[in-house]
């Protein structure tokens, strides 16, 4: 066994809880364990084998790596201002196992040259690099972190679930096995009656040996997450609610342990593996619709675009991969597909459909040298597209995702650790305080023991620790039944406390797709024009050609325009096309027509004449974006709750009806992306909290500057920088999402009020003698299955309202 598994092996948690106080870590200074951590070549002792690796690297560091590093041991920052445009990676780094760890990692980062700011995870064994990638590449940064004992790699974060898992079904094997030991012979016994078998002699030793074992198995295998956090929390002087887990569970642990060896049969090991498992538990589960969520956003992501056409020197086409793209490359994208990747368009000439960058309905043509957006949709011909110089891929992109989803905390959440620093140290004195009342009463030492053991379990934050991730992770869950992904906590807290909601327009009110808005004229003519735009590439051209019946008869000698089609069917030359096209090619327009074409360019939309070439326009379409079937439903929902703008880069004239409509309370046009965020800062201060619902790249800005960014039918890009994503192509999703972060926040603080008034009641009882260990644990278990049934219910709700087909609300 190397010196360092036997490092490891000598600093379980209570050991560095109870570190003696007289030996301090040479590198933090923090009490070392008994015995301290120590190594072979390097002198002095240690709190962890974190810092003796530190220490040991310390010496092979320059002098300014070394300053860096004690700076962020002491709390300094050491990191610079990112640049826009810095690269971000994300390493997973092997041997991690401290916050003396994460200083360590942050400051070599950052002391080098092109790295702007290092984040490490030390839960996660994480870090986040935001770095200059014209003077490093991902690999340079692997070999930087893989020194002093860490390993660094390019692997995806670690999916611990398993893990969790197998301590879960190791941990509830042997919980089973303690409380049928307790269930068939000891309450019995302790509810003054007997057992199936006499407690006593050698089979109570073996009895409560079997019972000690198995609950020592429980703490120091399914409890290790608990004790660790516990330990870095007092490492780092901030009590945490692991810590007061800790203390109850290890408490009764360490209390019972010494009635056994007094030969005393009344012990609390139920109460220590109840603690430890039913936490457990509840985390696993919370980190399961975690994980949920992360799933469903990879699957977004990859419905997107996965693979592209890479053109190859000799002028074939290989399909590739998007995350083997690099920059430069050519990719050749044909008619009807999305564009991959952000890029230049290298050759060709296309009708793009671009309304995810500009806001704007209409088809752009493309020639060489345009940038063209991934996720756009070459709509004519085909282009050769050169790979940008942002060329992002997939895999990136999830991790992000997970990083932030697996990272976040909600306020509540915060407030409850911050409370749990002043917690820890008011039980302690509570329990020391029940010992010397029920001295001073003339009580006998085993009882007054009993009674600050009481107080301790008592004050056990099951419930506590519980309240939040449960009632979050209910709420979660219920988003991902009706495909609404909530990617932080925050989000939750934020969407209940809305002041204001601004749309986008073009595909968010509105559908984001030409359609037929109306059409006059002889039937029979219509039908014609409907047959020849059959034979059109262009968006308005399939529009007219799907919105009716077309003319059975044949069509010959079909030409393209860049305004209109030409065809001769039945013996006629017709053209179809817009109104100065159409006059171009010889033709009359009748004043009622001509003035129908002139409302509907007012209104924003398409006017397409039909007509014989040199003759009469025989009838009009009107073509254009309209709004969403159900913008009204939404609109009423939200009207009264909250107020309502619109923001968009639309012309003016296109958003003229939603001006008219009372409930919209502000409406801006042509506003460029970044004055979307001009505006949401002007509104956060007169309105509050402020969401911001779009779904295209142009969004993605104000989505992130937003203190809520909803991101609806997003690109990547929008979805990286949202809060929530509506995956579904329905708006009604959005006030189904208030209604539930409303729900959430509320099941949240009965969650919190129930176990802070439990501890309330609790705690008194304990302290005056009316309440015993087997009481206090039984009433313990009691309010964190309130906590739990009250989160419950609203996942069963959301379960039951689903298959009905339901709202939620």
């Amino acid at each position: 066994m190397s010196a360092e598994i036997r490092d490891r092996e000598s600093t379980p948690a209570a050991a560095s809880v109870q570190g003696n106080e007289s030996n301090r870590c040479t590198l933090c200074d923090l009490p070392t364990p008994d015995p301290p951590v120590i190594g072979e070549d390097v002198d002095g002792t240690f709190c962890c084998p974190g810092c003796r690796e530190v220490y040991r690297t310390l010496d092979d560091l320059e002098e300014g790596e070394a300053a860096a590093v004690r700076d962020r041991l002491e709390g300094g920052d050491t990191g610079r201002a990112v640049p826009d445009g810095a690269a971000e990676a994300f390493l997973h780094v092997q041997g991690m196992h401290c916050t003396a760890c994460e200083a360590f990692l942050e400051a070599v980062a950052e002391q080098t040259d092109g790295v702007y700011r290092a984040e490490a995870s030390y839960a996660s064994e994480m870090v986040r690099l935001h770095y200059d990638d014209a003077r490093h590449a991902e690999d340079d940064l692997v070999s930087l972190l893989t020194r002093g004992g860490y390993t660094a790699s390019r692997e995806q974060l670690r999916n611990e679930e398993s893990e969790t898992a197998a301590r879960l079904i190791f941990g509830g094997f042997f919980t089973m096995m303690v409380m049928v030991w307790y269930v068939v012979f000891l309450y019995p016994v302790y509810a003054g009656g007997e057992g199936v078998v006499a407690l006593e002699g050698e089979f109570a030793r073996y009895a409560l040996g079997n019972v000690w074992l198995a609950t020592t198995v429980v703490l120091g295998i399914t409890g290790w997450p608990l004790l660790r956090s516990a330990g870095v929390s007092l490492r780092v002087l901030k009590p945490n609610m692991d810590l007061l887990i800790v203390i109850a569970a290890g408490s009764a642990y360490l209390y019972s342990t010494g009635a056994l060896l007094l030969g005393e049969w009344e012990v609390y090991f139920d109460v220590a593996v109840v603690i430890v498992f039913v936490v457990t538990l509840g985390r696993w589960f919370a980190d399961r619709v975690k994980t949920r969520a992360v799933g469903l956003l990879s699957d977004l992501t990859r419905e997107q675009v996965d693979t592209a056409h890479r053109v190859e020197a000799e002028g074939n086409t290989e399909t590739v991969e998007i995350d083997a793209l690099d920059s430069g490359d050519v990719v050749r994208v044909r008619q009807g597909e999305r564009v991959p990747i952000d890029g230049t368009v290298a050759e060709g000439r296309a009708t793009v459909d671009e309304s995810l960058l500009t806001g704007e309905a209409r088809p752009v043509s493309k020639a060489a040298g345009d940038d063209v957006i991934g996720g756009s949709v070459v709509q004519t011909n085909a282009i050769d597209v050169r790979v940008g110089t942002e060329a992002q891929s997939t895999l990136d992109r999830l991790v992000r995702l997970m990083w932030e989803i697996q990272a976040s905390t909600p306020g509540v959440q915060q407030v409850a650790d911050r409370l749990a620093s002043i917690f820890v140290p008011l039980v302690l004195a509570l329990g020391v305080g029940a010992v010397g009342v029920q001295l001073a009463m003339g009580s006998t030492w085993p009882y007054a023991l009993l009674s600050g053991l009481t107080v301790l379990i008592v004050s056990c934050p099951c419930a506590l620790g519980l309240a939040t991730p449960l009632a979050v992770a209910a709420g979660t869950q219920a988003g991902l039944q009706r495909r609404i992904v909530v990617k932080h906590a925050g989000a939750f807290e934020q969407a209940a406390d809305l002041g204001m909601v601004v749309f986008d327009k073009t595909g968010t009110l509105t559908t984001g797709k030409m359609q037929v808005v109306d059409a006059v004229g002889d039937s029979d003519a219509l039908a014609r024009a409907r047959a020849i735009e059959e034979w059109s590439p262009h968006p308005v051209g399939t529009a007219i050609a799907n919105s009716g019946p077309n003319a059975d008869t044949e069509i010959q000698d079909v030409e393209t325009h860049p305004r209109g089609i030409a065809a001769t069917i039945d013996g006629t030359r017709m053209f179809v096309g817009h109104p100065d096209a159409y006059r171009a090619r010889g033709g009359t327009i009748p004043a009622s027509l001509a003035k129908r074409a002139e409302a509907a360019i007012e209104n924003a939309q398409v006017p397409v004449m039909l007509g014989p070439i040199g003759g009469e326009a025989q009838g009009l379409f009107e073509v254009g974006d309209t709004i969403r079937k159900e913008a009204d439903a939404v609109l009423d929902r939200l009207s009264g709750t909250v107020r309502i703008a619109v923001c968009t880069g639309d012309h003016e004239r296109a958003v003229a009806p939603l001006r008219a409509d009372p409930r919209i309370d502000a409406v801006f046009a042509e506003v460029r992306p970044e004055a979307k965020r001009a505006l949401l800062q002007r509104w956060r201060t007169e309105h509050g909290t402020v969401a911001m619902v779009g779904d295209g790249s142009n969004d993605a800005p104000a989505l992130a500057d937003a203190d809520l960014g909803v991101a609806f039918g997003p690109t990547a890009l929008a979805a990286d920088s949202a809060d929530v994503v509506l995956l579904d192509d329905d708006l009604t999703r959005l006030p189904d999402l208030l209604d539930l972060a409303r729900t959430t926040r509320r099941r949240l603080r009965q969650n919190l009020g129930w176990a802070f008034g439990y501890n309330a009641i609790a705690i008194p009882l304990a302290i005056v003698g009316w309440l015993n260990p087997l009481a206090a644990a039984l009433a313990m278990a009691s309010s964190s299955l309130l906590v739990v049934g009250n989160s419950a219910r609203e996942m069963i709700r959301g379960e039951t309202r689903l298959k009905k087909g339901e709202l939620y609300n």
